[in-house]
Formats: structure tokens, sequence, C-alpha cells
């Protein structure tokens, strides 16, 4: 069930997506040759709990950390770990949301590290456009498929590949709610835009083939090819003005 919220309730959310935004920034700020990814997880922590919210990720489904973390070809839901130091031409995909007033905000970013390869650049700046040009898409009367089909066929377009194991989703009360917003689709199919919608998009795209697996830890999920891969969010409402972002840190 889609839940449409009022312009209070989206309010509500942009304040709590201020936060998700900032606390990414901040983490974003961190990611350094030598620095360990728990490190950057407990800045996360404190920031968005300094200002009175909570984050969202720490014990959803018993995950373990605030954020997640993914380095090179890890897509998405890494655990951040002492263990785990950035390098130098790494790229770091920092994914997170707080909660605020029992609303949540939800956004990713892929940051380099240092000197990235042209490769690496290039995936970055795809995925982040890709996920711009969907928003573009992101309005009234518009169908969810129209946001997956502009996200698929621009990535395409440039030789990568979008990741179909996971998508973006509505977002509200709940981390997760209704619609599923994948990466691709058919134009004029799925779940029509209407007022009062709020919804994270989310590209995954990876370098090489769209395939992940799961590892051991039964949340890091990686590209089978072991090729790098990006991953861009922001929470969005459906308004009679467009599309707004609501994971704004101004």
């Amino acid at each position: 069930m889609i839940i449409l919220k009022s312009v209070h309730e989206i309010d509500l959310m942009k304040e709590a997506g201020k936060i998700a935004a900032r606390a990414l920034q901040l983490g974003g700020k961190a990611v350094e040759p030598g620095v360990s990814t728990e490190y950057i997880d407990n800045l996360i922590y404190k920031y968005i709990k300094s200002q009175g919210a909570i984050p969202s990720c720490l014990g959803y489904g018993d995950f373990p950390k605030s954020s997640c973390i993914s380095i090179n070809n890890e897509v998405v839901h890494g655990i951040p770990s002492k263990k785990r130091i950035i390098k130098n031409g790494d790229i770091v995909s920092i994914d997170l949301v707080a909660c605020l007033n029992g609303f949540h905000g939800d956004n990713a970013w892929t940051f380099p590290c240092g000197d990235i390869t042209k490769e690496a650049r290039g995936l970055l700046d795809a995925t982040r456009e890709s996920l711009f040009e969907g928003i573009k898409c992101a309005k009234i009367g518009n169908r969810v498929g129209d946001i997956g089909n502009t996200v698929e066929r621009y990535v395409e377009a440039r030789g990568y590949s979008v990741v179909r194991d996971f998508v973006g989703h509505g977002v509200g009360t709940s981390m997760h709610e209704d619609p599923s917003v994948p990466n691709y689709g058919k134009p004029g199919h799925g779940a029509r835009l209407v007022k009062g919608m709020t919804i994270a998009i989310e590209p995954m795209v990876n370098a090489g083939k769209s395939d992940v697996v799961v590892l051991d830890d039964g949340w890091t999920a990686v590209t089978v090819d072991g090729k790098l891969s990006a991953h861009f969010e922001h929470t969005v409402a459906i308004t009679p003005e467009g599309p707004l972002i609501l994971t704004d840190p101004s």
C-alpha cells in the first residue's frame, strides 16, 4: 500500500532528510587514505544522535552499524569495520538513513578517495547524473517505470549496467515502503506518481555485469565479476511544483 504524505508530513521528512544529508556530507569528508570505515560510521552515529535523531540502519534486520559503507566492487550494505581501511584510489559508497519525529530520510553517495582512475571517475559521473535524470521524471502523472527506464537508458548508453537485485522504494514512517522503484523498467508501467508520494531513487551501477552476490556476512553485496560499483540516492517528494529533494543539506 502506498502511503501519501500531507504537506506537513513532507516538511517533517525534510527535517529528517536534512540531518541525513549533513551526516552523509560529514562521512564523505572523512574519506581519506588510512581511515577505517568504522571511524566514519562512528562520526555518522554521533552526528545523527546530536541532532536528536535516530540512525535508522542501526539494528534494522540486525544490521550492526549506523551506515552501510561499501568500497570498490562492494555494491551495497557493506558493514563498517575497524579492519576495513580505505586506500588511495578507492571509491567509497556511504548509505545512511536518519529518523526524526517518526519520519525517515534516506540518501547515499559514492566518494572518491584521493586519486581515482579514469574508469572510476566515469562510473561515478554516470551514476550521479543518472540519479538526477531519474529525479526529473518524478512528476505527477508519470509512472515508476518512467524513472527506472530513464536511469537504465542513461547508464547503458555509457557502457555500464544497473543492478537489478536491489531497488529504490517508498520512504516515510517506515524506512522501506511501497512502491518499489527499480532502476530499470518500461515507460508508462508501474505505480502512477501522485501528489504526496515520497520515494527513494537510488541507482546502483556496475562497471561490468549487473549481477551481484551477497557475501557470507549476510549483508555485503559485491559484483560477480569484481568490477567497480557506485551508488547515489536521494529521497524525493512528488509535488504539484515538481520533484522535491528531501535529502538536501541546505
